[in-house]
């Protein structure tokens, strides 16, 4: 018996499996209703909120590019480019952290403060449509339980 069949065989059982496929296509179809959201909305992409909130949250309102990454689900690659587009749009600047100038905060401004809390005001009810009103209470609280023990 080969290496490969062993590992084979260490795989996921079909519960598993169908549990990934159901979590993966749950998450790309809930996306893609949010995403639909914003556009009927007018307003900018997820990824724009998932930064702006981060930077909200963190103690003032400036965090350092790699803890963005950190927090959030998007690659540095990604992400470097999506702060040079918000810096455009006068949402964040960046500031200076070393004193050569190498290091760099991105710090959330009042338009993307205010930009944040529009987008929210789809968001909020886009996430209780597409995940809360197909869900009881309990069945939410569980699936949050669930999802917790996979990180």
């Amino acid at each position: 018996m080969s290496k490969e069949t062993k590992i084979d065989e260490k795989g996921p059982g079909p519960e598993t499996t169908a549990a990934w496929i159901g979590l993966m296509r749950a998450r790309e179809c809930v996306l893609a209703r949010i995403e639909a959201d914003f556009k009927g909305a007018s307003l900018p992409p997820l990824g724009w909120y998932d930064v702006l909130w981060e930077l909200v949250q963190a103690e003032d309102g400036r965090l350092r590019p790699f803890e963005i990454e950190a927090r959030t689900l998007l690659a540095q690659y990604n992400l470097s480019r999506l702060i040079d587009r918000l810096v455009k749009e006068g949402l964040v600047r960046r500031e200076a952290f070393d004193a050569d100038g190498r290091g760099q905060w991105v710090v959330v401004t009042e338009a993307g403060r205010a930009l944040r809390a529009r987008m929210w005001q789809t968001y909020g009810p886009s996430i209780e449509a597409h995940v809360g009103a197909r869900l009881t209470e309990a069945e939410a609280r569980q699936l949050a339980g669930l999802l917790a023990k996979l990180r």
